[in-house]
Order: structure tokens, then C-alpha cells, then sequence
């Protein structure tokens, strides 16, 4: 079964989409399918300090490559010869790798927090939030799963 240019662009579309869905985000209250029904170890704690971050996503090249991929085979169509077809596949490819390294670049706004625990032990959390969620002082709840730590009120 022979892929036509607009099946595979949508193809690749569709995979930058799932690619994209699979992005981790540190809420609070946000879990990952992985997460479910995994024990967590849970301490309780005061807040100590509380600052704004910004989160990065973390660029490992896929939304690059991908980028790359939908926009060669979108530029390849561009032209009526092989020659055009080729530049504009070039083209494309330039363009959409850049868009998909931009796009994975992007940052947003987080919250790191700096606990005590009750067992003396301090430990600092950075997870998606505002530092007014929470203020100095708060009794919080510190659970982790050795992968993944969240602080909640």
C-alpha cells in the first residue's frame, strides 16, 4: 500500500499531535496513566519558601524532527517538476524543523517550593503553579513516588 504526500503529512501530523499528549506537567493534581495506582510515600511538612520559575520544555529533537518531516513532505509538493518539487521540499523541511524546535523550546510559568519536613529533612519541588497557591507557613502534604514528587495543601 503506496502512502500519498497528504496521508503521510497527516500521518506525522498525527504523531507530533501524540507526541505532544505524552508531555509530562508537574500539577498538583494532574497524573500520567503511568501514575496510576502506583504507591506514593507521603510526609507532611511546612512551606519555607516559595519563588516563581519558569519550566522548559525539554528539547530532545522529536518535535524538531517531526517539524522536519510534515514540512518536507508538505514542501515537496509545492512546484509542478522534480526540481521545484525538491527545493520545496528543502524549504519545507527547514521551515518545519525550526517551527517544531521552537515549539519545543517554549516555557511556562511554575512554582518552586521549599519544604521542611517533619522528619528535619528539607526538600525543594518544582511543579506547574503560582507562587500565591501557596505562603510561608503552610501545613503541606509532600507525596512522591521516587519519580515524581508533588506539593499539595
Amino acid at each position: 500500500m503506496k502512502l500519498s504526500q497528504a496521508g503521510a503529512a497527516t500521518a506525522l501530523l498525527a504523531s507530533a499531535l501524540f507526541m505532544t499528549a505524552c508531555a509530562t506537567h508537574t500539577t498538583p493534581s494532574t497524573f500520567n496513566r503511568s501514575e496510576v495506582g502506583r504507591a506514593q510515600d507521603v510526609q507532611m511538612g511546612t512551606v519555607q519558601s516559595i519563588r516563581a520559575v519558569q519550566i522548559q520544555n525539554d528539547s530532545r529533537g522529536v518535535a524538531t524532527i517531526v517539524g522536519a518531516g510534515i514540512g518536507g513532505v508538505a514542501g515537496s509538493s509545492i512546484g509542478g517538476g522534480s526540481r521545484a518539487n525538491t527545493i520545496g521540499a528543502i524549504a519545507g523541511a527547514a521551515a518545519g524543523g525550526a517551527a517544531g524546535n521552537a515549539l519545543a523550546r517554549s516555557a511556562r510559568n511554575g512554582v518552586e517550593i521549599t519544604v521542611q519536613l517533619e522528619n528535619g529533612r528539607t526538600v525543594a519541588v518544582v511543579q506547574d503553579g503560582n507562587p500565591n497557591d501557596y505562603r510561608v507557613g503552610d501545613r503541606v502534604r509532600v507525596s512522591s513516588d521516587g519519580a515524581t514528587t508533588r506539593v499539595t495543601r
